[in-house]
Order: structure tokens, then C-alpha cells, then sequence
């Protein structure tokens, strides 16, 4: 099913990736908060028609959070380039998905693949990740004065995204030692 309504709405949200980046870049950044909004807006609505009307698909499983990704890394690279947020950030948020992508392919490069699955600190590390973009682009939007909360925003989302890699690169090591678990994979089975 490729043209599930959730997928649509996946394919929507990425269209939107370059349209944002382009509104950060030329420095709309009022108009590039409200298309952030609505590209989490759609990511929410994507996600509940998906598990309510049981349109979950295989291709879903791989743009949703290939969406996910590409607006992160696209905005948090305009912001560094604007200087908005610390370049330690931007490089430690980009280079933890580059990592990623690269032990997958690694892996499967070798004969070895295996399946992701999103750990619960990553899901945080994501949820923190677009908060403190939103609140970035926003209070630069709207002259809001929000710097004590973007530096509170800025550290705990450093430390989550180097906890989120910590994970996930332990898991590819157990998973290449011969543990077939799955990168992500929580210990219980649960996710």
C-alpha cells in the first residue's frame, strides 16, 4: 500500500524537509516555525491514522522515521549555520545519525544485518531534539525571550543524544558479537 493516507502524509512531511530548511536559510524564521509545527502536526496525524484504521505498512515503517530524521538533521544544521544552537550540538545531533545509517549498512554490508528498533532513549532524545528546536525558532520568530530555557534545552538534549548513540552502538557491538537481538531492542523484548 503505497499510497496509504499515512503515507501520504509521511511523503507530505518530507516534501516539507527542504521548505523549511530554505525558510531557516533565507531567514523566515517565523514561516519556518509554523511549517515545523505543521510537519509535527502531520507526523502525530500520520501516526494515529496508521494504528486506529490499521494502515500500518512496511514502506511507513521506514519513512516515518526517515522524515523524522531528515527534518531534525536538515533544521539543526540551518541553525548552527545561523549560529541559533552551540556547533558541539549540531555535530554531535548530526553525527550520531550519520553512525547509525553507517553501522546498519556495515552490517549489512557484511552479511550481518539487522532490524532497528526505536529504544525509549531515543524516542526521548527525538522528543527533546524537536522541542528545543521549536523552542529555538520560536523565540527567535517571535523575539521571545527564552535563552535560560534554550541552554537548559541545549545540554539535556546533548546528553541524551550522546546516551541515544551510547545505546544503540552497544547494541550493534552485541549484535556483530553474535547476539541477534536487533539494534534497539530492549532486553525484555519490549520497546
Amino acid at each position: 500500500m503505497l499510497f496509504s493516507i499515512p503515507n501520504v502524509v509521511t511523503l507530505g512531511r518530507i516534501v516539507l524537509v527542504p521548505v523549511i530548511f530554505w525558510l531557516l536559510v533565507s531567514g523566515k524564521t517565523q514561516a519556518a516555525f509554523i511549517a515545523f509545527v505543521c510537519a509535527g502536526v502531520s507526523d502525530a496525524i500520520d501516526g494515529f491514522l496508521a494504528k486506529r484504521f490499521q494502515l500500518q505498512t512496511e514502506l511507513g515503517s521506514y519513512l516515518d522515521p526517515l522524515a523524522d530524521k531528515l527534518l531534525i538533521v536538515s533544521i539543526y544544521i540551518a541553525l548552527g549555520v545561523a549560529t541559533k544552537l552551540p556547533s558541539w550540538l549540531v555535530i554531535a545531533v548530526v553525527s550520531r545519525d550519520i553512525l547509525i545509517v553507517v553501522a546498519v549498512l556495515l552490517a549489512w554490508v557484511i552479511g550481518n544485518p539487522l532490524a532497528i528498533q526505536p529504544r525509549r532513549v531515543s524516542k526521548i532524545n527525538t522528543i527533546s531534539q524537536l522541542v528545543l528546536a521549536a523552542t529555538v525558532l520560536a523565540a527567535d520568530g517571535f523575539g521571545l525571550r527564552l535563552g535560560g530555557l534554550i541552554v537548559w534545552l541545549v545540554w539535556i538534549t546533548g546528553m541524551l543524544t550522546v546516551t541515544s548513540l551510547a545505546v544503540y552502538m552497544n547494541d550493534w557491538i552485541s549484535h556483530m558479537a553474535g547476539n541477534r537481538v536487533g539494534i534497539g531492542a530492549d532486553p525484555d523484548g519490549s520497546r
